[in-house]
């Protein structure tokens, strides 16, 4: 895909992805033409072009990187040398922290995948399934150890995800709970989804568990 290079270009493409979450959002990708997102970004049409040719390469464009970001957020988030109640604990809440402020991306990578072609859908759900085999592995070394009690570490998984990013559906900004808290409160339940007995103490990012 050709690119504009230069500091420039760099925002006028970084206008135009803020501005087509925001639109897919509201209208969807159908609704969103390519015009449309152009005036809301204040350039001529003709200049998205320049960044994304088509509007499937922006849609793609925006979701993977949605998911690259997604997975190297966790990777550093991730607690070095944890037991499985320890990981799963830091899991809960980074992924309801990491969701609960890109509600706009999260529906748009979850809703949109029917208007990518084939074969960008097949991209996106291979990242969509890495990031989750990051939770089946957790799953599966934790009813290795006993600290679980599942029958099935697969649809666990996709049960825990499921719950979890439903966050992004009714919080909102300014509300009783912080985000934080609200992590909280998702951790516990995702611990004693699994029949966990005691919640995991927190660690920073890195910090390796004792």
């Amino acid at each position: 895909m050709a690119r504009t290079i230069g500091s420039e270009g760099a925002r006028t493409e970084a206008a135009i992805r803020r501005a087509a979450v925001a639109l897919i959002a509201r209208h969807g990708f159908e609704g969103v033409s390519m015009r449309r997102l152009a005036e809301a970004v204040g350039v001529q049409a003709g200049a998205l072009y320049r960044y994304f040719p088509t509007k499937q390469d922006l849609l793609v464009s925006m979701m993977r990187a949605h998911m690259r970001r997604l997975i190297d957020a966790w990777g550093l988030a991730r607690p070095v040398d944890a037991d499985p109640l320890t990981e799963l604990d830091a899991f809960a809440r980074f992924h309801v922290r990491y969701h609960i402020d890109r509600r706009d991306e999260v529906f748009i990578n979850y809703m949109e995948l029917r208007s990518l072609t084939p074969e960008n859908a097949a991209e996106i759900v291979a990242l969509r399934k890495a990031y989750e085999a990051e939770l089946r592995a957790i799953l599966a070394r934790g009813a290795e150890t006993g600290q679980f009690a599942i029958a099935d570490a697969a649809v666990t998984a996709m049960a825990l995800i499921a719950m979890l990013t439903g966050v992004t559906t009714w919080r909102k900004p300014g509300g009783r709970l912080t985000p934080d808290e609200i992590g909280d409160i998702y951790a516990a339940l995702a611990l004693r989804a699994v029949g966990a007995q005691a919640a995991a103490p927190k660690l920073k990012p890195g910090q390796r568990a004792r």
